[in-house]
């Protein structure tokens, strides 16, 4: 049976720590960025850890 492929969407938006965790981006960051407040843009700018009731999903997608 061959290899089982990694999902190329997911490759390109998750990273995994070195704790095993997946870390993502925040969505609403890449446009209509005038009406949204500084404080709100900084914030999403940082990334974050999916959360675990996904967590088993992502890891899946990135590890097949």
């Amino acid at each position: 049976m061959p290899k089982m492929k990694t999902k190329s969407a997911a490759k390109k938006r998750f990273r995994i720590t070195g704790t095993g965790l997946v870390k993502r981006k925040h969505a609403y960051h890449s446009h209509i960025l005038t009406k949204k407040t500084n404080k709100r843009k900084r914030a999403l700018g940082h990334q974050t850890i999916v959360e675990q009731a996904n967590m088993a999903a992502v890891r899946e997608m990135l590890l097949m």
